[in-house]
This record gives structure tokens, C-alpha cells and sequence, in this order.
């Protein structure tokens, strides 16, 4: 009689479990449906490219890799700017004067609504020959 309970329990029990783990606030969201930001009409080699004309390289002083974080807001600016990994001080700091002076982005779009998004740009810097 009690397993015949507990039987019976977790049969009306488990469907309302596994209903509330999916309907959560938590949704996963698989890429299909997510359109990347733009910059300039174009995607990274756009941004690429303005980073490459804007950037002072006589600021950097050694060779290493500089990988900069900012987020595209859903107003297509760029905000919350931060040097993840850098050699030095100069650099970085160049590298923020030019996010900071970067125009505004088209913002990535989910179910058509922008999105705010974080971007992760590296910079890998060589020895002058």
C-alpha cells in the first residue's frame, strides 16, 4: 500500500517537475535565431579595420598580445570597456582611447529585439623589423 503511494505521488509529481524546469527564466537560446552586431555594415573586419587607422602604434613599446572586453548596448554603444590581458600600460590605455571613440554599432538582434552583447577583441603586437 505505500509503495502503491509513493508510486502514485511521483507519477502526478514528475510531470510538474520537468514542466517548471522549462518554462523557467533561464531559457537557452541556441544561435539560430540570433543576429550578430554590425559595425559599419560590416561584421569584426569592419571593426578590424577602423581599429587598425585609429590606433597609435608608436605606443607600443614591446611585443605581446592585448585582448580588450567592452559590451555593444542595445542602443548599438559601446560600453563597459575593460582590458582583459595586456603587456603594458601604454598600449592598453591607447587601446581604451579608441573604444571610447568608436561609433556606435548596429546591436545584435534575438527574435528581432536588440540584444546587448560583450565582445572580446585580442591584439597581438610583433617586433619592428
Amino acid at each position: 500500500m505505500k509503495l502503491v503511494a509513493i508510486q502514485i505521488l511521483l507519477f502526478i509529481l514528475l510531470p510538474f517537475s520537468v514542466y517548471s524546469q522549462i518554462q523557467g527564466e533561464d531559457e537557452v537560446y541556441l544561435s539560430g535565431d540570433r543576429i550578430e552586431a554590425k559595425f559599419n555594415g560590416g561584421g569584426i573586419e569592419a571593426f578590424s579595420k577602423f581599429i587598425r587607422q585609429e590606433f597609435d602604434y608608436s605606443k607600443v613599446t614591446k611585443p605581446g598580445k592585448m585582448v580588450g572586453a567592452f559590451t555593444v548596448d542595445v542602443d548599438g554603444s559601446v560600453k563597459n570597456i575593460k582590458i582583459v590581458e595586456f603587456f603594458d600600460v601604454e598600449s592598453a590605455t591607447e587601446f581604451i582611447r579608441v573604444l571610447k571613440k568608436c561609433p556606435k554599432w548596429e546591436p545584435a538582434q534575438r527574435g528581432g529585439k536588440p540584444i546587448s552583447i560583450e565582445i572580446k577583441y585580442p591584439m597581438v603586437f610583433r617586433n619592428k623589423k
